[in-house]
């Protein structure tokens, strides 16, 4: 692969490819004093704007709980280094109640205010549900009430009725949140803007391989619990956020006609409720 080329502004050298994902490309780079930095620079895809609301969050954030934005160059990004120990590695060190307390400091931070506008184009949360409400809507139309169906009407009555609104981070999980020189940060927002328990619902189905973890209903509860008390909602709210979170990726994976991770992600969901209604 040919070596990049970066805004000569930003003064780099030595780019390392350290990722590639649908995306993007991240390089890890020198920044003129040696120190580490990183560059994510986005592919021409669909979702593009998710990454640029993302840039614009990380503006507006100035290095709050999540990575500081350096400078923005087009669709390239130049980003503090964050570290190479992420929560997942916590979570296998550690067990994962320690990791889920972490998370929810991370959290903490993230939703502490801000003095500053928040930015006009990040993505309303009942625009981010629009998959959900789609699939729902089809299977309503066959006569079927399914899990789909009730994950919408949970969604409905969250979205009309918010704790508070925030900026979000949209796709908060153990591998977005890592440990560096300024502590525990989080990584890749997407740019969302509504109530703050979108985000802690993602966690529930998350690390991806560890559905031992996702379907434990202990496990369900004490992260309920723990990120109740982070965000001032009762538990029962978080799980029903849980619930729509998972219906909703599961209605994403449909779309993609991918089968397995929509069974996947509609099982989760199927032990949350279960944990709902037996516990809060």
């Amino acid at each position: 692969m040919d070596q990049p080329v970066f805004p000569r502004r930003w003064n780099v050298s030595a780019p390392t490819l350290i990722a590639e994902t649908f995306g993007s490309r991240i390089w890890k780079v020198r920044l003129a004093d040696g120190s580490p930095a990183v560059v994510k620079d986005l592919k021409p895809f669909d979702d593009v704007e998710d990454e640029l609301r993302g840039a614009h969050l990380l503006a507006w954030r100035r290095g709050e709980g999540l990575v500081r934005l350096l400078d923005l160059d087009g669709h390239r990004m130049l980003l503090e280094y964050a570290g190479e120990t992420m929560l997942s590695h916590v979570l296998d060190k550690e067990g994962d109640a320690a990791a889920t307390e972490i998370a929810a400091e991370v959290m903490a931070r993230l939703f502490s205010p801000s003095e500053h506008p928040v930015p006009p184009d990040l993505q309303p949360l009942r625009e981010r549900f629009a998959s959900l409400f789609k699939a729902a809507n089809a299977d309503r139309d066959l006569g079927n009430r399914t899990i789909y169906v009730e994950a919408a009407e949970i969604a409905e009555r969250l979205l009309d009725d918010p704790h508070e609104l925030h900026p979000l981070h949209g796709d908060l999980h153990h591998e977005n949140i890592m440990h560096g020189a300024r502590g525990w940060l989080a990584i890749d927002p997407k740019g969302v803007y509504g109530d703050p328990g979108f985000d802690a619902a993602n966690m529930f189905y998350n690390p991806l391989e560890r559905d031992d973890l996702c379907l434990d209903p202990e496990r369900i509860a004490h992260m309920a619990e723990v990120f109740s008390r982070t965000l001032g909602q009762h538990p029962r709210r978080l799980l029903d956020f849980a619930i729509a979170y998972g219906c909703l990726s599961a209605a994403w994976h449909r779309e993609d006609a991918n089968g397995h991770d929509e069974g996947r992600e509609l099982g989760i969901a199927a032990a949350i409720r279960a944990v709902r209604d037996l516990n809060f």
